[in-house]
């Protein structure tokens, strides 16, 4: 039975390419396994949608990639793992793994002042998940959101330093030298792409999500004993619900690696 396990895939969805991040780091820690990544292109951003279209759109997501036999899904995207976690492991057979708890377990474990900054976009911060995660663990923890919407398009167009970058994060991250702040969580999954930038401005410890998801999903395998074993080439397959020229040329960036087996799919309504 596990043999059967070990050969399926592990699914990861987002909204658009942010999570090739999650994908990139979980490429790192499990080469040898087969993923298929979803790209919800046709209907980005999620951040402004409601909570209940949220949900439909992640729903829609899960089935499809759960109609592809995978072992495991990774919701690679804040708003929805903020919004739809419980949803999905009610409703889909296999371990569910979003990019919020694993990255608040790390800032709590590694903070030693119990000040901690979450920086994301501002639908995330303003849901208070991070924050909601952080305290559930440590209520003593003082959380910090600071919103940078500027962050997504500046990386989205490649500006991943220089000039218009550095003065932008500087502004959006001023106010953490100065409030004794010990620990910074990239709560996007866009900004671990200029993760030299902001180290270079905070000086402080950084917790990317996309990291620490990744070891999370290694250590699920490995707990369930599911982890592929046998050699072979490992298959990379990405699907998209709009024109997939933009995701390969911003995606590949973000993947650090090529991006050649794509599909335009269809999935419920915009």
């Amino acid at each position: 039975m596990h043999q059967v396990y070990d050969e399926m895939p592990i699914g990861v969805f987002d909204s658009g390419v942010g999570g090739l991040t999650v994908m990139r780091e979980i490429l790192k820690e499990l080469p040898e396994e087969h993923i298929l990544y979803l790209g919800d292109t046709a209907r980005v951003p999620y951040g402004v949608r409601s909570p209940e279209t949220v949900m439909k759109y992640s729903l829609e997501n899960a089935k499809f990639l759960m109609s592809k036999g995978i072992k495991l899904l990774v919701v690679a995207c804040n708003t929805s793992s903020a919004i739809t976690l419980g949803m999905l492991r009610e409703k889909i057979d296999v371990p569910v793994i979003g990019v919020v708890d694993p990255g608040a377990r790390a800032a709590a474990a590694v903070t030693e002042m119990k000040r901690v900054a979450v920086i994301g976009t501002e639908t995330t911060i303003k849901s208070g998940s991070y924050e909601r995660a952080i305290k559930s663990i440590d209520d003593t923890i003082e959380v910090t959101g600071i919103a940078c919407p500027l962050f997504v398009p500046l990386i989205e167009e490649g500006w991943l330093e220089g000039d218009v970058v550095n003065l932008t994060a500087g502004k959006y991250l001023s106010a953490i030298r100065s409030n004794s702040v010990d620990t910074l969580v990239l709560g996007c999954t866009h900004y671990p792409m200029i993760k030299n930038v902001i180290e270079s401005i905070v000086h402080v410890p950084l917790i990317d999500s996309a990291v620490e998801t990744a070891k999370e999903v290694k250590n699920v395998l490995e707990l369930k004993n599911i982890i592929r074993k046998r050699a072979g080439e490992a298959a990379r397959k990405f699907f998209v619900t709009d024109s997939p020229e933009k995701f390969i040329l911003v995606g590949e960036r973000f993947l650090d690696h090529e991006i050649s087996n794509i599909s335009k799919i269809n999935l419920g309504s915009t």
